[in-house]
């Protein structure tokens, strides 16, 4: 039987708001590392990406065609065929222009007979040529450190002779601190999250113990354990191993989230209960991830009005997830989030501490799902 004082107990619920503004005096961004630029996406540019030279370098055609001067082709028309100098150069896209040519003619713009050539339609200079630094100027800072790469950047990256970035890619270790199917599918959903938003999540079998103990990460979430349960230790482990900085935070659900840290890591313990983990991931573990990445750009939500209102309980930011109808967004469920509902539900408003709720008609800010 476990005493009564080994028993977790929360004794206030510390406001979220609170909870995220001491990340910005406690929690430090790891050490940048340089990686190719292909594996770089999702990662955190810990400095800006600059095109070395500008790109294209020489003038390129846009499509196939024939490489002509424009000027030969003025008041050219298929009942009255302008003749060309010379027999134009047939060229692909992506090809570089003759120095003789400043447009590109489609191919049945130019009429060919032996060694004759004329213009059946009019081009002015540059139709059909991709001029040079058009896609990039030398200098060009294409993405700013801060900023978390896409695929479409990487793939500009590489396009535009980018090879290597530097980047802040933080380790996050995953722990599971109890059993049950909602603790593996809520670890499977953060650890995904976690590389999708500029980590690489360590998902290798290891007690919360060992985790706490070890150095190969740079910070530390466990999921389950958070409660007052009978086998519920979390938070004693980590005031044993280290520090419990907030127990108990103001966010519904995932009332008993808590974080602290194992020497300088951060360490984020998450309910067991699968909607509790991931309201906490949402609102506390993401913030505790960007700042390890030092992010400075967020994912922007998109606005939208509320068809029915919300009500929330006063003192609690609610997540509270939503999915479309027409033109607006509705509520799917609150306080308990079941699964079903999360099945349905499109993305997540965030009901601030300070209200009770909104009514109908209100712009309300929508986040996507991990």
């Amino acid at each position: 039987m476990v005493a009564d004082s080994e028993i977790q107990r929360i004794a206030r619920l510390t406001p979220l708001a609170d909870v995220l503004a001491s990340f910005d005096l406690s929690v430090g961004a790891v050490a940048p590392r340089e990686v190719a630029a292909a594996d770089a996406a999702g990662c955190t540019l810990a400095a800006d990406a600059v095109v070395a030279a500008g790109h294209p370098k020489a003038a390129l055609a846009l499509l196939d065609g024939y490489a002509v001067r424009a000027e030969q082709t003025a008041d050219a028309g298929s009942y009255a065929p302008a003749p060309l100098s010379s027999v134009p150069q047939r060229i692909g896209v992506g090809e570089p222009l003759p120095a003789t040519a400043d447009a590109v003619a489609a191919l049945d713009a130019v009429q060919m007979q032996g060694a004759q050539a004329a213009a059946l339609a009019a081009v002015a200079p540059g139709d059909g040529v991709l001029a040079p630094g058009t896609d990039a100027a030398a200098g060009l800072k294409l993405q700013l450190a801060g900023a978390r790469l896409r695929r479409l950047d990487v793939a500009l990256l590489i396009a535009l002779g980018i090879e290597r970035v530097t980047i802040r890619e933080p380790r996050v270790r995953m722990v599971r601190a109890g059993g049950g199917d909602a603790i593996g599918g809520a670890g499977a959903l953060i650890a995904a999250a976690i590389g999708a938003d500029s980590g690489a999540a360590l998902t290798d079998d290891m007690t919360l113990e060992a985790a706490l103990a070890a150095d190969d990460a740079d910070a530390v979430i466990a999921i389950g354990g958070t409660g007052s349960g009978r086998n519920d230790t979390s938070v004693r482990t980590l005031a044993r191993m280290g520090e419990v900085a907030f127990h108990g935070i103001g966010i519904l659900p995932g009332e008993t989230t808590a974080v602290g840290f194992a020497g300088a890591r951060p360490v984020l313990l998450l309910p067991g209960r699968l909607d509790a983990a991931l309201a906490g991931w949402l609102t506390v573990g993401r913030r505790m991830l960007a700042r390890l990445a030092f992010r400075m750009i967020e994912e922007q939500p998109f606005a939208a009005e509320l068809a029915r209102k919300v009500v929330s309980p006063l003192g609690l930011a609610e997540v509270v997830p939503v999915r479309r109808r027409l033109s607006k967004v509705e509520p799917v469920a609150s306080g308990y989030l079941p699964m079903q509902a999360l099945a349905r539900a499109e993305g997540w408003i965030l009901v601030p501490a300070d209200s009770e709720g909104h009514p109908e008609g209100t712009r309300v800010m929508v986040r996507s799902w991990p």
